[in-house]
């Protein structure tokens, strides 16, 4: 089938004193008729290349398998009764159970699968006694939700279901019937009070814009409420107030200190303070609830040699999870800082800290890795014993699987770490196909997860790699600094050199190596492509930003700035357009095989930098090499979609992938 004609219509714009140049800015309206017809023939376009793969319906069936299991979501414990949601292989979405205790019998309290396959639940908030929760209801792949508060014992929802809006917080009053509210709105965030059967009450957020987001905890007696402003999604500081409910009277906690504070409450009267403060890979300390000033604060926990990645308050104690080189242990300490004992994950691997609340002996903690499907145990905080609490019983093929560490050098000399996964019976002789995927950035860490994409890779006898680039925190700020704002570049030198060390030490070769990335990732693969087109076979583009210079004036993208900068600032705009995919493309460049991802309900990231992408590739490269456009009219940035839908998509992902790496 011939590629789509796509129309050009270039808009010029100066940008201090800079020309850029969009030929496709009349795709950015995605409910314009033009933009409708043109994606129509896209999909058929794409179809024709995902139908005509060869191993499309063995894909399809086998990934089915590997996805169509029973999953439990990780639980919630308050007082007796522990929370979670459970999806029974025949079924589209997860539902919401309740059991009494971990030997209860599991009671069902909200089944989405009753309102529609695109609908699923999420657990927002549970009261302190257990009594009342808050769930959300979303539309496929939206971030927005619509918010209703329940009666445990009965089953039934109480009050109003408040409307479809962007919740970064809920927490629920002692009376069961009030809830606090974090909402994203367009001029910025705000937190309301919600009574019920009264109008949403604003008590805080005057004087915040877009780029900020608000984070809300309610101590256990009800008395205060602790807000953190935060300056985007990884911003460098963070501003925290706290309310006395009863008077409305706000404290400032720190307005003027340039770094991150995440707290907690140890109990209604101490709060317990995660920081980079004077310590860029974390410390703990604490201090009065009643007299919050950081100048006087106890430090319990001082910096070590390794970054802080989590911290909880877990029966009485404090769980700190630390990475040693990219790999979990996680210490219990007292309220003194003394240690009770520490936990090591079972290997090369994704372990959690341990999460419960402060007041109970029941935590839990869940493991997975590449290749070894997700494990959630109870632990006894006191005893320090664990039990298996739930398994997703995947059917992995019974293969001797290796999963190593390794350290490569990047474009500046720096060594970065990379875990790489595959059977172990695969001989390097460059002829892998090789799966490459990474994030680097808003310090996120990538550490090895299981999925059925992953277990489906490896099973079929391909490598797995995932390196951890500047822009991540795996090695604490100074990591994240280091591929963020002027420094981006670094990320994509880390990505491109993590290529080039597969290629070198006999994994793959580059018509053997695909590389996939989302969201950040999205950017991630793109730059990779637009700077080293040779280096690849094939290129998975998900939820991408692709159109850095236009990329903060869409959905929610004001909260990254702080990551990017903008092209507002004019030598923002210059490092920018330094590698922003969409304007890197070039006439003529033999550019690999490309699928973008995207779809209609992506709330986050705006889907037009994947349509401006595939016209862009499409009419610019000289390969021969298919680009196409994978849109989903349902599909977004979240997990929403019905099982059936998200096999489907993948089983595509996968056929287009094998296809053009010539893996029969």
């Amino acid at each position: 089938m011939m590629i789509p004609t796509t129309k050009v219509e270039k808009v010029v714009e100066t940008l201090h004193g800079v020309e850029v140049v969009d030929p496709y800015r009349w795709l950015e309206n995605q409910e314009a008729p033009e933009t409708r017809e043109w994606l129509a023939a896209q999909e058929k376009y794409a179809r024709s290349w995902i139908d005509g793969a060869p191993r499309r319906a063995a894909i399809a069936k086998r990934v089915e398998e590997l996805m169509r299991v029973e999953t439990v979501s990780f639980p919630t414990v308050r007082k007796q009764r522990v929370f979670y949601t459970r999806r029974a292989p025949e079924q589209s979405q997860p539902v919401l159970y309740v059991r009494e205790g971990l030997q209860g019998k599991e009671r069902m309290l909200v089944d989405p699968n009753a309102r529609g396959g695109s609908i699923s639940v999420s657990l927002l908030g549970v009261s302190a006694d257990g009594t009342v929760l808050a769930y959300g209801l979303r539309k496929g792949g939206e971030d927005e939700t619509e918010v209703q508060l329940l009666d445990v014992a009965t089953g039934k929802d109480v009050g109003a279901r408040l409307p479809r809006g962007r919740y970064m917080g809920v927490e629920i009053a002692p009376d069961n019937r009030t809830m606090y509210l974090s909402k994203f709105e367009d001029q910025g965030p705000a937190v309301y009070r919600q009574r019920e059967g009264q109008a949403p009450e604003r008590l805080f957020g005057d004087g915040l814009t877009a780029q900020n987001i608000i984070g809300i905890e309610l101590s256990p007696g009800g008395k205060r409420l602790l807000l953190t402003v935060l300056l985007g999604s990884a911003g460098s500081k963070d501003e925290v107030y706290l309310m006395d409910l009863a008077s409305k009277q706000v404290t400032t906690v720190n307005k003027e200190i340039d770094a991150r504070f995440r707290g907690a409450f140890a109990g209604e009267e101490t709060i317990v303070f995660t920081t980079d403060w004077k310590a860029p890979r974390q410390r703990v300390l604490t201090v009065p609830a009643g007299a919050p000033e950081l100048a006087k604060a106890r430090e319990i926990v001082p910096q070590t040699a390794w970054q802080l990645e989590g911290v909880s308050l877990v029966g009485g104690r404090i769980a700190l999870q630390y990475l040693e080189n990219v790999q979990s242990k996680i210490k219990l300490v007292d309220l003194q800082g003394k240690l009770v004992r520490e936990l090591a994950a079972p290997g090369l691997g994704t372990a959690t800290n341990l999460y419960g609340e402060w007041t109970n002996d029941l935590a839990f903690l869940s493991y997975n890795s590449f290749y070894q499907p997700n494990t959630i145990y109870s632990y006894a905080v006191g005893k320090g014993t664990q039990t298996e609490f739930a398994r997703e019983r995947v059917p992995v093929e019974r293969v001797d699987v290796k999963v190593e560490q390794v350290w490569y050098t990047s474009k500046d000399g720096t060594k970065v770490p990379m875990f790489v996964a595959h059977r172990r019976d695969r001989k390097l002789d460059g002829s892998n196909p090789t799966l490459l995927t990474g994030y680097g950035g808003f310090t996120v860490t990538m550490t090895p997860g299981f999925s059925a994409l992953y277990a489906w890779w490896i099973e079929q006898g391909g490598v797995v790699a995932l390196p951890n680039l500047r822009g991540g925190s795996e090695f604490g700020e100074a990591w994240h600094q280091g591929g963020m704002l002027a420094k981006k570049q670094n990320t994509f030198d880390d990505f491109i050199a993590a290529a080039e060390w597969l290629i070198a030490k006999g994994y793959t070769r580059p018509e053997r190596l695909a590389i996939r990335g989302g969201s950040n990732g999205g950017l991630l693969v793109g730059a990779a492509m637009t700077q080293r087109p040779e280096l690849f076979g094939v290129v998975s583009c998900a939820v991408p930003l692709l159109d850095m210079v236009r990329y903060h004036l869409f959905k929610v993208a004001r909260f990254w700035v702080p990551e990017y900068g903008s092209a507002e600032d004019a030598a923002q705009l210059r490092n920018i357009l330094s590698y922003s995919p969409y304007q890197k493309v070039k006439d003529g460049v033999k550019y690999p095989a490309t699928i973008l991802i995207t779809g209609d309900a992506d709330t986050r990231v705006d889907p037009l930098h994947a349509r401006k992408m595939a016209a862009r590739l499409q009419a610019a490269t000289g390969s021969g090499r298919p680009v196409i456009l994978h849109y989903d009219t349902e599909g977004g940035h979240t997990q929403g979609l019905p099982l059936g839908k998200r096999v489907a998509n993948l089983a595509d992902e996968l056929a287009f992938l094998t296809q053009q790496l010539g893996w029969e």
